[in-house]
């Protein structure tokens, strides 16, 4: 970033009032780098350096900021200064700060819209919060069937300053339903004297709706590596877009939410440093409580075999051994699960192939941990000098227990995000530490139950 190693030289020429020689080097900085400037200084000399820019540049520079300077922009800039960035901004981004702030100052900064504006902003915040309306923007280019390339250019040069994207004008009927899409490539190549009924594929139109959910525009522009969709309603008309740029916000979220699950914490709606502090236990306290009941489940089964350790006490100091490799299986396959349906690689019908390759490759892990298990008990007695036939029955103790342990880890951590996805929940929920808890009371069972099988009338 431009900005970082400057920023004590910014800091200088704002404490000397050196106005002139900032408006200098701003000149060829991008607007996401001096986004990034700007939100790196003190809340009090951020209003100061956003001053000094042109109005299209400040305008966006605004988009680029992260919320919290946004909101302190908002309270020191002028009415006059608010007014126009807010008319200005692309309305899917003005609809991503204005989800955020509270009702109170949302109603305030709508009154600040021209006519125009604010029945866009109405019509987005509208939508339900998640959905691809609040997203989609209505500043999109749409032409005519029977126009020519000429005319299609000669519009473009008109109206497409304020587009959301040229990569790809619309094509639409005499009463705005959408009929076809053309791509800036396709439409260069062109011919000038060919209509724009002779270039489109109305064929292989993609669209999305305006209540769908945004993971699904995700899925959408995944799969048909697209980097615009359009939006309309359930009559086919036309009423906005989502580029790829929004889509690559709402991939940032899902993926930190999944993240975030997967360690066994509730998604965070604040980045981490802005959250408070009692949220933030909050939100680790719901699944830790969990997890902390769940390893109870542990403890009473250990309990349950405490004669069998009492009088075999060498069992328990492998039971971390065979606890940490059940949960480290689990959380393996339940990682690869959870990646693959995200990515679409598997779906719900699939549990039947990945429950037979998750048996293979359980079988296998358990097999190769299982061997070294063996040998390390019996080197560990060979070393003390101990080794005799009840210790080789210990090693073959830890052996077959962990081709179970390892086999039932596998298949947990593998079925358990398939179940969830059933259910209609996040797979994400079946987080490491949650499959880990879950094979640690089940091994405490099968190691035990091991042992009173193969060790019962030698040690117990």
């Amino acid at each position: 970033m431009i900005g970082t190693p400057l920023l004590p030289e910014i800091r200088e020429l704002i404490e000397q009032r050196n106005f002139s020689a900032l408006q200098r080097i701003f000149n060829d900085w991008l607007p996401v780098d001096l986004a990034e400037l700007i939100s790196d200084l003190p809340e009090n000399e951020q209003a100061v350096l956003f001053r000094l820019l042109p109005k299209g540049l400040a305008t966006e520079t605004f988009e680029y900021l992260d919320f919290d300077s946004q909101q302190n922009l908002l309270t020191a800039l002028t009415k006059k200064h608010v007014t126009h960035i807010l008319n200005s901004m692309s309305a899917d981004d003005r609809t991503a700060l204005l989800e955020e702030l509270p009702g109170t100052v949302v109603q305030e900064l709508l009154k600040l819209l021209s006519f125009k504006e604010f029945k866009i902003a109405k019509t987005l915040l509208a939508y339900a919060e998640g959905s691809v309306g609040r997203l989609m923007s209505p500043d999109y280019l749409s032409v005519k069937k029977d126009w020519d390339i000429n005319q299609v250019l000669d519009y473009i040069r008109t109206f497409g300053h304020d587009s959301e994207t040229l990569n790809v004008i619309y094509v639409v009927d005499d009463i705005g339903k959408l009929k076809g899409e053309l791509l800036a490539r396709t439409l260069l190549l062109s011919a000038p004297e060919k209509t724009v009924s002779e270039i489109i594929a109305e064929d292989k139109l993609i669209t999305l709706t305006a209540s769908q959910d945004q993971a699904d525009a995700l899925e959408a522009f995944k799969r048909y590596d697209s980097v615009a969709l359009p939006v309309v309603d359930s009559n086919g008309y036309l009423i906005g877009v989502v580029t790829v740029d929004d889509m690559l916000d709402v991939a940032e979220e899902e993926e930190t939410e999944d993240i975030q699950k997967f360690g066994g914490i509730e998604a965070l709606e604040e980045p981490y440093i802005d959250l408070p502090i009692p949220q933030l236990i909050k939100k680790r306290a719901v699944w830790l409580v969990i997890l902390f009941v769940g390893e109870m489940l542990t403890a009473s089964a250990m309990a349950f075999f405490e004669d069998e350790m009492a009088k075999a006490i060498v069992l328990a100091t492998f039971i971390p051994l065979i606890m940490s490799s059940g949960g480290n299986s689990g959380s393996q396959a339940a990682s690869l699960i959870i990646r693959s349906l995200s990515l679409g690689e598997i779906t719900i019908r699939d549990w039947w192939k990945v429950m037979r390759r998750e048996l293979v490759s359980g079988l296998a892990l358990g097999c190769i941990l299982g061997t070294i298990g063996v040998f390390r008990v019996i080197i560990w007695a060979s070393v003390l000098g101990h080794l005799d036939t009840k210790w080789l029955y210990i090693g073959f103790t830890i052996g077959i227990s962990l081709v179970g342990i390892v086999m039932f880890g596998t298949l947990t951590g593998s079925m358990l995000p398939l179940l969830l996805k059933r259910l209609g929940l996040d797979p994400a929920v079946s987080s490491a530490p949650f499959v880990a808890t879950l094979v640690d009371v089940t091994g405490i069972v099968i190691y035990f139950s091991v042992a009173s099988l193969l060790l019962g009338g030698i040690l117990l």
